[in-house]
C-alpha cells in the first residue's frame, strides 16, 4: 500500500548484468497496460490481476502473464496447458468487454485520483499523502519517464491513530469499505486492520503500515 515506483529499465539492467539469463517479472496490475508496458523498459514477463482494471466491474476472477519472448512464451503455454489453468468462456467474455473501456476507465479514474491527492495534501487532518502524481512522491520523476499516467491508488496518513482512521471509514459517502480495488467504483480500506492484519505487528511498524493509514482505489464516479 505504500506505492513504491521501481525503474524498471535500471533494475533489469542489473539482473542481466548480474546473470545474463536472469528473467525480470514485473507486476503491472496497479497501472495496467493503458499507463505502463514494462516490456519496453526491460522487463521479460509482465502479469496482470485482470480481475482488477482490465475487467474492470468487479465481476471476474483472472490473471495473465504477458511476454515478448517465444520461448518464454512456450514454456508458459505448456504450463498452463499442462495444469489447465484455462478459464470459462464468459470469464473471457466479460475480461473482453472490460477491456473495451480501459482506457476511458484509466483517464477517468486518474483524473479524480489526482484531484483528491491534491485535496488531501491540504487537509489539515491528514499528515501525509502518497501518490505517483504528486511532485512530493520520492518517485515521481521515474513514474513520469516510464508511465503513460500516475493510476488510481491513493494512500494517506490521517492524523490520530486507529480511531480517527475509523471515523474517516465510517463516514465515507462516496466510497465503500472493501479490500478490493482497481474497479468502477470508489474502494477505501485500512490495510493494518484488512489487506495486511496477518503481518506481524512489528513487521508492520517497519514497512510504514500503522492505523492511520488508509488506502483508496479511486473509481470513475
Amino acid at each position: 500500500p505504500l506505492l513504491k515506483v521501481t525503474d524498471i529499465e535500471k533494475v533489469s539492467v542489473m539482473a542481466k548484468q548480474f546473470n545474463a539469463n536472469t528473467l525480470l517479472a514485473v507486476d503491472n496490475t496497479f497501472c495496467s497496460p493503458y499507463f505502463q508496458n514494462p516490456l519496453e523498459h526491460g522487463a521479460d514477463i509482465v502479469v496482470h490481476s485482470v480481475t482488477k482494471y482490465i475487467n474492470g466491474h468487479s465481476d471476474v476472477v483472472m490473471g495473465v502473464v504477458c511476454t515478448n519472448d517465444e520461448e518464454i512464451y512456450k514454456q508458459l503455454r505448456f504450463t498452463q496447458n499442462g495444469i489447465g489453468a484455462v478459464p470459462s468462456p464468459f470469464d473471457c467474455y466479460l475480461a473482453h468487454r472490460g477491456l473495451k473501456t480501459l482506457h476511458l476507465r484509466m483517464e477517468a479514474a486518474a483524473r479524480n485520483a489526482n484531484a483528491i491527492a491534491l485535496f488531501l495534501e491540504d487537509h489539515k487532518a491528514v499528515t501525509k499523502v502518497v501518490y505517483p502524481g504528486l511532485k512530493s512522491h520520492p518517485q515521481h520523476d521515474i513514474a513520469t519517464r516510464q508511465q503513460n499516467g500516475y493510476g488510481a491508488m491513493i494512500t494517506f496518513y490521517c492524523a490520530g491513530g486507529r480511531k480517527e482512521s475509523g471515523i474517516i471509514l465510517k463516514n465515507l459517502r462516496v466510497f465503500a469499505l472493501a479490500e478490493s480495488l482497481g474497479a468502477v467504483e470508489s474502494l477505501a480500506e485500512c490495510p493494518s486492520l484488512m489487506t495486511h492484519a496477518s503481518v506481524p505487528d512489528g513487521q508492520r511498524a517497519l514497512l510504514g503500515i500503522d492505523d492511520t493509514l488508509i488506502r483508496l482505489s479511486v473509481g470513475v464516479e
